[in-house]
């Protein structure tokens, strides 16, 4: 009789709550390389990262004198089955995904192919709050909003805080953080990493199989750290070179710049290379020893203990039927040059595309207001435009892209995660970019040949749902904008949305 300890490709962490329930000379580990999973057509350099790093882990985790099994097989299933039988595994213990439907699909495996083993789901300590502890703040509470979630985090983990109250006397910096680029903005270099011997292996694996499952996305170069000691090392690299630059233009979106002052560590931290609180504590000791600017230490934090635990808790809060949620009835599909990675026509998309298509990676910002943005006002349909994000980010995970897309992106959950909608026309791309420069479309126009889609689309999006936002405490004052548009212009820019072969939201409300 023996104990097998599987661990999935996001849980790489020697701390992980599965590998802490055994000693090494307890147990024999085990990770699975499936082909199976291309057929969901990942970005590749999410596939190169996913398997460079679960081999790089193999490495570590053999250091630490656990007996391995890497097994590269067509699917987990039958390569888990036979596994279970060789070394006699009675009992297989597996961290609970942070995912879903891993878990569901998990379970279908097991009762599929008669594994042997019993099945033991150990809880995930991946997240400062656990799906019951999360469960047990929202209680009753008729709104769940990540402000005040993100100040009971502040003061259970003592982060920014003096005493009772936060750092500086505000909980929230904001309004200092949403600075428009000025002309020549350039952020710091970031750090990457030249493929070692692990990388190129599995980069000359995913050579083969590109073309084969037809994976989106560039293979060269590829420069993501693929194990610990390279995450830790982007980790010093944002707090030396960039955490003081981090808050005035986290919203801002400059060309040949994907990476500004922005952190990279989300698809490190999102396979359990680095580990939050330890993250959010050095972040916040180096910060203050540095003097960095309370309105850039904040906004960081902010993000980690704020928005990435927030989203968590709300995916297991809102349960399995979330995914159905279409408040919109948004029903286009997810057009040709998303699919593409380019070729949209439009500045601000295929700069964007062309930097994700590149490297698996744009910021939150470029994803919020370009993509789901162009989501939001184009109608398409939720589900649809999750799944491609989920394939295409380097650091996608379900539990990340259900709340991100399907509530703060597209409002398609009617306000659960967001009171507003972040529809914004292209008025507001310019303000926070440089992308409008060298594009043929004008952002000022709302009808005609050189309108700007995204202006558009906007004054479109809210005559479609105007009777519905015409009372909603946050879009009124844009309804009665919308009403006070000469009735002939409207009609020009109904007509020009039509035109849109790609944005076909479905009828219109009001005209």
């Amino acid at each position: 009789m023996a104990v097998g300890i599987w661990v999935l490709n996001d849980q790489l962490d020697l701390l992980q709550a599965a590998l802490g329930s055994c000693r090494p000379k307890d147990a024999r580990v085990v990770l699975v390389e499936a082909e199976a999973t291309l057929r969901q057509k990942p970005h590749v350099q999410k596939q190169i990262l996913f398997w460079s790093a679960q081999r790089h882990f193999v490495e570590e985790l053999r250091l630490q004198g656990w007996t391995v099994d890497l097994l590269e097989a067509d699917g987990h299933g039958e390569a888990l089955s036979t596994w279970q039988k060789d070394y006699n595994i009675t009992e297989l213990r597996v961290m609970e995904p942070a995912d879903r439907p891993i878990r569901q699909a998990i379970e279908r495996l097991s009762t599929k192919f008669g594994w042997t083993a019993e099945l033991n789901w150990i809880a995930n300590n991946h997240f400062l709050w656990s799906a019951a502890e999360f469960r047990e703040w929202a209680g009753s509470k008729k709104q769940l909003r990540m402000e005040f979630f993100y100040r009971e985090g502040r003061r259970r983990f003592d982060v920014l805080m003096e005493g009772d109250e936060p750092l500086g006397g505000r909980w929230n910096f904001d309004q200092e953080n949403r600075k428009s680029p000025p002309r020549g903005l350039k952020g710091p270099e970031p750090i990457w990493f030249v493929p070692d011997r692990i990388t190129t292996a599995v980069i000359g694996k995913l050579e083969k199989l590109q073309s084969l499952h037809d994976l989106p996305g560039n293979r060269h170069p590829f420069n993501w750290g693929t194990n610990r000691d390279a995450a830790l090392q982007v980790l010093e690299n944002f707090i030396k070179t960039r955490l003081a630059g981090f808050g005035p233009y986290q919203d801002a979106m400059v060309s040949e710049q994907p990476t500004l002052w922005h952190t990279l560590i989300s698809p490190y931290i999102n396979l359990g290379l680095l580990r939050p609180l330890e993250v959010i504590k050095t972040i916040e000791r180096r910060g203050l020893e540095q003097d960095v600017p309370l309105a850039s230490l904040e906004g960081v934090i902010r993000q980690l203990l704020g928005w990435r635990e927030f989203t968590y808790g709300l995916y297991h809060h809102f349960g399995a039927d979330y995914t159905a949620n279409n408040a919109l009835e948004a029903r286009a599909p997810v057009p040709q040059f998303l699919q593409e990675l380019g070729g949209s026509g439009m500045g601000c998309v295929d700069t964007v595309l062309g930097e994700l298509k590149a490297s698996g990676y744009a910021h939150h910002i470029q994803r919020l207001m370009v993509l789901t943005n162009l989501g939001l006002l184009a109608g398409i349909e939720p589900q649809s435009l999750t799944a491609w994000f989920k394939a295409h980010f380097i650091d996608a995970h379900d539990w990340v892209m259900q709340t991100n897309v399907v509530g703060m992106g597209l409002w398609a959950d009617g306000g659960r995660l967001g009171s507003k909608p972040y529809a914004a026309s292209g008025r507001y791309i310019k303000k926070m970019s440089n992308y409008c420069k060298t594009c043929r479309f004008d952002p000022t126009k709302r009808s005609g040949d050189d309108a700007c889609p995204f202006t558009v689309l906007y004054w479109d999006f809210l005559a479609r749902h105007a009777e519905r936002f015409r009372t909603h405490p946050r879009m009124a004052l844009m309804i009665r904008q919308l009403e006070r548009i000469d009735p002939g212009e409207l009609q020009a820019i109904r007509a020009t949305a039509a035109g849109f072969e790609w944005a076909k939201p479905g009828q219109p409300q009001c005209s």
